[in-house]
């Protein structure tokens, strides 16, 4: 397990600086001048060229990204003309726009990104594995093709019309819920879960239904191996055969999908936050890709780079625990 953990963090490590590298070339080198839109479009050329030596773009490139890097290490002091600012490591520099660190930026809107994709994949998980399995268990009877139906809903149904319909019946017209409206976990944990369950339900539906015929496909062909035909000869009962072998066996596609969605999540959510007025990530990436706050979308992205490595460096762990055949390498 160490040597595997030391392998899957200089992998992390690597993938990481060419993700770095690609957004560094993609923004920092297309076409256009980011000391003009750190400025702002009144400024003067004198103040343009000023901007532009305090942020070190008259360097080589190669300097450029390597100074950016050490940031991202050991942090960087930036000129602000009469004095100078440091960004403490991890520092993604300043946003364009605001001034504002890109890592105090990112701090402040992590938390409620990372409450709607954690709480989102509980409940995809709990209602995808759960309807999964009882549709392979009773496969070919009504309850199968009910849930069938159901997941082809799901599948076809976009996660924007879910969140609408969620807010109609829900909050218009039984008027069971408030329109939503987050809270943070630190200052009331019982609103803040109860205005995140329509965002959970809305992304969670549509995840679900996928999950579900992932977890059927796989439940049939591990019920179908041969090891549990041994087990079932020797009279092992039904409910241990399918608690202690299939089922275990049959997670682990799901444990992989499930990492790679949790991972994207994180900075992939923006219908669901932009529908119902979560101020994450996903929001905070669109706003400043539309104002060309480049260093606040270099830093977004990074993140959600870290977080799909973490996410699926994770799932090889779980892996062998699901899977006693699954072999860490």
């Amino acid at each position: 397990m160490p040597a595997f953990l030391l392998r899957r963090a200089l992998q992390a490590v690597v993938v990481l600086l060419v993700l770095a590298a690609v957004l560094y070339a993609v923004f920092y080198l297309a076409p256009g001048d980011a000391a003009r839109l750190a400025c702002g479009p009144k400024c003067s050329t004198a103040q343009v060229a000023q901007i532009r030596g305090q942020m070190g773009l008259d360097d080589p490139v190669y300097l450029q990204f390597w100074h950016f890097l050490q940031g991202i290490v050991g942090g960087h002091t930036y000129s602000t003309g009469t004095g100078s600012v440091h960004c403490p490591a991890p520092c993604l520099g300043q946003s364009y726009r605001t001034g504002e660190l890109v890592t105090d930026l990112i701090t402040q809107k992590l938390p409620a990104t990372a409450s709607l994709a954690l709480g989102a994949m509980v409940l995809w998980l709990v209602i995808g594995v759960g309807t999964g399995l009882v549709s392979a268990l009773r496969r070919g009877g009504v309850t199968e093709r009910l849930l069938t139906g159901f997941t082809l809903v799901g599948v076809a149904t976009p996660v924007f019309i879910t969140g609408i319909l969620l807010l109609l019946v829900f909050c218009s017209w039984l008027q069971w819920l408030p329109y939503p409206s987050y809270v943070p976990f630190t200052d009331d944990p019982q609103q803040w879960a109860w205005n995140l369950l329509l965002p959970w339900l809305a992304l969670a539906l549509v995840e679900a239904a996928k999950y579900a015929r992932l977890t059927r496909s796989s439940m049939l062909e591990t019920l179908a191996e041969d090891h549990i035909r041994t087990f079932r000869a020797y009279g092992v009962g039904e409910a241990a055969v399918v608690r202690r072998h299939a089922l275990r066996g049959a997670l682990t596609p799901v444990i992989a999908l499930s990492a790679l969605d949790l991972g994207t999540m994180f900075g992939g959510a923006l219908l669901t936050e932009t529908l119902f007025g979560i101020p994450g990530l996903g929001q905070q990436l669109v706003q400043s890709v539309q104002l060309k706050d480049l260093p606040v979308v270099v830093g977004i992205v990074l993140v959600m780079g870290l977080a799909v490595v973490l996410a699926n460096a994770v799932a090889d762990v779980l892996y062998a625990l699901a899977d006693r055949r699954v072999v860490l390498a």
